[in-house]
C-alpha cells in the first residue's frame, strides 16, 4: 500500500483507521423524518477529478435505512468495481442541514482532527493505491469490493499537520497547472472533430476539389454519364453470372437479376443539398454491387485464427486489429461468410451501436463480419476510398439517422441502407477527393495522437506529484513542528478516552 523505503523527518507509519473513522455511524434517534438532507448516489461522485455533486435532496425518513451516512468534511470511497478502480473518490462539501446520505457502496473516511481530509482524499484517490487495492477486493465477478477490514488496515505515511496542508496546497497548485493544460488540449481534440467533418462536408459539396475540378474540366465524365454505364456493367455482370449458371448444369443458386430501386423524386431532389454541375446523386445499391447485413451470432471464440470483425473494432475510418477483435475457427468463417466473404477492398458498415461507423477491410487481410454490422461492396467504378469518406458525411449520418429505428437502441435496415443517397460524380474526382482527404486527414490524426499523447503525459505527471508528495518531497520540511509521532499518540489519546464503558454492542459515533 504505497510503501515507502525511510520515512522523513517527522514522519510516521500508520493504518487508516489509526487517523480516520472508518464507516461511522450516526445517532439517527434525535433526527426528524421529515428534515432535509443531502443524497449522494454513486453517479453524483465524478471519477478521477474529486468532484461530487450534493444538490439533490430527500427526505431523513426516505434515506435513514438502506443508505450510507456522512457529513462535510468526510471521504467518499467507492468500494465496488469499477467505480472504485474509475476513482469515484471525493471529500464532502457543505452539507443540506449538515447531513447527507449516500449508496451503500461507499466507504466513508472521517479524519481525526489534526488529520487533512484532502491528504487522506489524495493518498486513496491516487492510482498507486486504488492498483493495490483492485488487486485485494473480496467477492465475486463483477461485485468485487474493497473490504471494510482490508481499508482499516491500510498503511499511509503521515506528516505533520502543517506538512499535511502544505503537501495538499502544492498538490493543488500543481493540479491546477495541469488541468489547464489539459482542458487545452482537450478543446483543441474537440476542434480537431469539428474540422474532419467540416472537410468532409466541403469534399461531397464540391468544395474541396473546385479549383482541380476547373482545370480538369474537359476530363471529366457527368455523374448521369458514369451511372449509365454502371448500370450497363451491372447487367452484362449478371448475364454472365446467369449463363456461367446455364452452362454449370444449373448447379448453385440461381443467380439473381440487379435488384431496381425507384429513381429519385422531384421532391426528394429538391430536399437535397445543391451539388457542382456534372454531379449527381446515387442510391447506395445502385452504386454498389452488394449490401449484406450480417446475420451471424455469438461465436466460439478461439485465442488465434480469422479475426471476427466486431463493432468496437471499427472508428473513424479504420479497422483496429486491438483488442477489440476476437477469433474464429475456419469452419465458422465458411458457414458464416457463405452468403458474401468479406473481401479487401469492401468497406465494413456498423448498423448499430454505434450506428454508421465505417472501414475497408485492407488488402491482405481476412476477416469475418460479427454482428451489427453490414458490408458495402463498391462497384466497379466507384472508388473504395471515396464511398467510405461519404458515407462518413454529416449529411450522410444525417439521412442515416432519420431512417434508423427501434424506440431503445436504434439500428439500421438492409433495406433503409440500400437507399440511402450519396454525392457521385467521375472516377477522375473521386480519386482526387479520396486522395486529398487521406492527406488531410491524415494530418489530423497525427495531431490528434500527438494531443492524446501530452494528455496521457499530463496525467503520468498527476500521478508523479502524487508519489512525490507521500515520500516527502513535493514540499520541504520545517523545523520545529509537531511530528507526527505527537499527533498520532494525541489521536489515540482521544479515542481511549471516548471510548464507551459498557460492554457488548459498540456506541455509535457521533455524526
Amino acid at each position: 500500500m504505497m510503501e515507502t523505503g525511510e520515512l522523513p523527518v517527522g514522519w510516521e507509519k500508520a493504518e487508516l483507521s489509526d487517523i480516520c473513522l472508518v464507516n461511522p455511524t450516526v445517532d439517527k434517534s434525535a433526527i426528524a423524518d421529515d428534515l432535509a438532507v443531502s443524497f449522494v448516489p454513486m453517479p453524483a461522485v465524478k471519477a478521477e477529478n474529486g468532484a461530487v455533486d450534493v444538490s439533490a435532496t430527500r427526505k431523513f425518513g426516505e434515506v435513514k435505512k438502506g443508505y450510507t451516512p456522512f457529513r462535510e468534511g468526510d471521504v467518499l470511497f467507492a468500494k465496488i468495481t469499477p467505480c472504485m478502480e474509475n476513482g469515484k473518490m471525493a471529500v464532502v462539501p457543505a452539507l443540506y442541514n449538515g447531513l447527507g446520505f449516500g449508496s451503500t457502496e461507499f466507504h466513508v473516511l472521517r479524519a481525526h482532527p489534526g488529520i487533512c481530509p484532502q491528504f487522506v482524499y489524495y493518498f486513496v484517490s491516487s492510482r498507486a493505491f486504488r492498483h493495490v487495492a483492485e488487486h485485494n477486493m473480496s467477492g465475486a465477478v463483477g461485485q468485487r469490493r474493497v473490504t471494510t477490514p482490508y481499508l482499516s488496515a491500510c498503511k499511509i505515511s503521515v506528516p505533520p499537520t502543517a506538512e499535511q496542508h502544505r503537501i495538499v496546497a502544492k498538490i493543488e497548485e500543481l493540479f491546477s497547472e495541469l488541468d489547464q493544460g489539459a482542458a487545452s488540449l482537450r478543446t483543441a481534440r474537440e476542434q480537431l472533430k469539428v474540422y474532419r467533418q467540416s472537410l468532409l462536408k466541403n469534399a461531397f459539396e464540391g468544395k474541396l476539389t473546385a479549383a482541380w475540378r476547373t482545370a480538369h474540366c474537359d476530363q471529366l465524365e457527368t455523374a448521369a454519364a458514369l451511372q449509365q454505364r454502371i448500370a450497363r456493367e451491372r447487367q452484362a455482370r449478371y448475364q454472365q453470372q446467369f449463363a456461367d449458371w446455364q452452362t454449370a448444369g444449373q448447379a448453385g443458386p440461381k443467380p439473381k437479376p440487379p435488384k431496381p430501386l425507384p429513381p429519385l423524386t422531384a421532391e426528394e431532389l429538391a430536399e437535397l443539398p445543391e451539388l457542382p454541375a456534372g454531379w449527381g446523386w446515387a442510391r447506395l445499391l445502385d452504386a454498389c454491387e452488394a449490401v449484406v447485413d450480417c446475420h451471424n451470432k455469438t461465436a466460439p471464440y478461439l485465442s488465434a485464427g480469422i479475426p471476427l470483425v466486431r463493432t468496437p473494432s471499427i472508428r473513424d475510418m479504420r479497422l483496429n486489429f486491438d483488442d477489440s477483435i476476437r477469433y474464429i475457427s475456419q469452419e465458422t468463417y465458411a458457414h458464416w461468410s457463405r452468403r458474401c466473404p468479406p473481401l479487401p477492398g469492401d468497406i465494413l458498415f456498423t448498423r448499430e451501436a454505434p450506428m454508421g461507423e465505417a472501414a475497408l477491410i485492407p488488402e491482405g487481410k481476412m476477416v469475418c463480419m460479427g454482428q451489427r454490422i453490414m458490408l458495402l461492396r463498391p462497384g466497379k467504378f466507384l472508388s473504395g476510398k471515396y464511398l467510405l469518406c461519404a458515407t462518413q458525411n454529416p449529411f450522410f449520418k444525417k439521412i442515416s439517422d432519420k431512417v434508423a429505428v427501434g424506440t431503445g437502441v436504434k439500428h439500421l435496415r438492409v433495406g433503409d441502407v440500400e437507399r440511402l443517397v450519396f454525392p457521385i460524380c467521375s472516377q477522375l474526382e473521386q480519386q482526387e477527393i479520396a486522395d486529398q482527404l487521406d492527406a488531410k486527414l491524415s494530418e489530423a490524426d497525427q495531431l490528434d495522437q500527438t494531443l492524446a499523447t501530452a494528455l496521457q503525459q499530463a496525467e503520468t505527471l498527476r500521478q508523479s506529484i502524487l508519489k512525490k508528495a507521500f515520500h516527502g518531497q513535493l514540499v520541504k520540511q520545517a523545523k520545529n513542528e509537531e511530528p507526527a509521532t505527537v499527533l498520532l499518540e494525541r489521536i489515540r489519546a482521544a479515542r481511549s478516552t471516548h471510548q464507551p464503558a459498557r460492554r457488548g454492542r459498540s456506541a455509535r459515533s457521533p455524526a
